[in-house]
This record gives C-alpha cells, sequence and structure tokens, in this order.
C-alpha cells in the first residue's frame, strides 16, 4: 500500500510540474471587455433604400479587419455608424464600451476622442504646416502645450514625416498627405482606428508604404478597421475580411483573401 501512495505522490507532482511548464489559457469571462466594435442586428435605411440589413458582427481589441464589398454594398454605412455621423434605423451598435444609442449629440465630439479617422482625400488643412496639421487634433481635445510638443514629434516620427514637418501640404506627395491624415487620426492613440478607402487616390507602391504603417499602428494595440476596394491588398495582407452585399454581411473570414477563390468547373456526367 505504501508503495502505490509513493507512485500517487509522483504522479500528482509531475503533472503539476507539466501544469506549470504549459497552463491552460485562462477562459475569457462574459462581457471582458475586449470587443471594441459590436454591431447587434443592426439595419440603415436611406428613404426606403437599404443600407445595412441586420449586420451582426464583433470586432475585438487589437484586430487588424478589413470591410469589402463592390459600391453600394455598406462598407460607407458602417465607418459613417462607427463614429455616429449616421443613426441606425435599428439595432445595437457598441464602440469602445460605448453604446451609441445612449451618447447625446452634446457628447459626441468625446466619443470621437476614442477614434481615429482617415480619410481617402485627406482633408488637410491647407493653410497649416504638417506639424500644425498634427497638433490641431491635439489642440481640439484640450492637449496642453507641453503635451503637443512631446506627442507631435513622436509620431512624425513614426509616420517617417521628420523632415517634413514644416511643409505645407500642396509641398508633399499623395502618399505623405495621407501619412500626415494617419498621423493626425493616430497622435492620441486612440483605441480604435477606422480608414475609409485610404489607398484610393494612390498608387500601388504607395499604397502599400500606408498598409504598413497601419499594420504599425495595429502592432501598438489599436485595432484598426480598413474600408477598401483594393483586392491586391487585401489578398497581399491576409488579414481578417468582412464582406458586404447589399448591406448583408456575406463572409467573414481569418486571414481572408479580397474573394473568394472559385472551384474549378466541373464535367457534365459522362464526358471525359
Amino acid at each position: 500500500m505504501a508503495t502505490r501512495i509513493k507512485l500517487s505522490r509522483r504522479s500528482r507532482d509531475r503533472a503539476q510540474a507539466a501544469s506549470n511548464q504549459h497552463p491552460r489559457p485562462a477562459a475569457r469571462p462574459a462581457g471582458s471587455g475586449r470587443q471594441v466594435i459590436e454591431f447587434r442586428g443592426v439595419s440603415k435605411l436611406y428613404q426606403g433604400d437599404v443600407g445595412l440589413d441586420q449586420a451582426t458582427f464583433s470586432i475585438e481589441r487589437g484586430e487588424f479587419v478589413f470591410l469589402v464589398g463592390s459600391t453600394g454594398s455598406g462598407k460607407s454605412t458602417v465607418m459613417r455608424l462607427l463614429i455616429k455621423e449616421l443613426e441606425p434605423t435599428s439595432g445595437v451598435i457598441r464602440v469602445a464600451g460605448h453604446d451609441l444609442e445612449q451618447i447625446t449629440r452634446k457628447r459626441v465630439p468625446y466619443f470621437r476622442r476614442n477614434v481615429g479617422v482617415v480619410f481617402q482625400d485627406f482633408k488637410l488643412l491647407p493653410n497649416r504646416t504638417v506639424y500644425d496639421n498634427v497638433a490641431y487634433a491635439l489642440q481640439v481635445t484640450g492637449g496642453t502645450r507641453k503635451e503637443i510638443r512631446a506627442k507631435v514629434p513622436d509620431i512624425l516620427r513614426l509616420t517617417g514625416l521628420s523632415t517634413k514637418l514644416h511643409n505645407f501640404p500642396h509641398q508633399l506627395s499623395g502618399g505623405e498627405q495621407q501619412r500626415v491624415s494617419v498621423a493626425r487620426a493616430f497622435v492620441n492613440h486612440p483605441p480604435l482606428l477606422l480608414a475609409d478607402e485610404p489607398t484610393g487616390n494612390l498608387d500601388p507602391e504607395t499604397s502599400i508604404d500606408i498598409m504598413r504603417l497601419l499594420y504599425r499602428i495595429n502592432r501598438t494595440g489599436t485595432t484598426v478597421v480598413v474600408a477598401t476596394h483594393d483586392q491586391a491588398m487585401v489578398d497581399k495582407m491576409r488579414r481578417r475580411v468582412l464582406e458586404l452585399s447589399r448591406g448583408r454581411i456575406v463572409r467573414d473570414e481569418a486571414a481572408g483573401l479580397a474573394r473568394r477563390l472559385r472551384a474549378p468547373a466541373t464535367k457534365p456526367p459522362g464526358l471525359r
């Protein structure tokens, strides 16, 4: 009997050692706050036309997600709902822990501090330098001069614009202007960054640079959502893909392609 007890203790010791070396991942509690975006049965109608139809999906903290689909599929509607530029016809939207229905118009500017936005047409202030365009994003949110002096040079280094801080937008290439737009969107280090067709006006090589920059930002922990028509870029990046068609979510794939690869056609029975 003593021998059996000794072996049993050895077994327990070995099991405990193995457990310490390869601990089980902790179970994620419900409502753990990892979801940065949550859509539940969201619809949006435009005078009878369907912009979004019962869309349900969630995006977790730190994800990099592409929204793809043809023109009119609902990508821009999703983006505009996320910044509360539009109100849904029905359904629930939560962003960075906020139920958007509960946010009053007066509080919308404060909510948007949690969301950085990069546009296709840059939307830079033409009469301000690169430095001032980026600093403006801090000024409107109450940033002090000390904060601005500390944060703006850092974000300009991250985005490769350290030598352009005194240039005006018209003195920059399209890619450089988009980098300023990204810098401005990220200078507050928001938990969520939205990019609506960020490479739509850029050549392929510059588009790759912008996507690399967005990926670098994503690696810092910021959740990045990119709406795009750029199929080659989506295929190259191989990140999560949400595909919309006529306002519906028709595909949700991790490391997906812009379009599913079609299976080869099969021959009718009897043909060789």
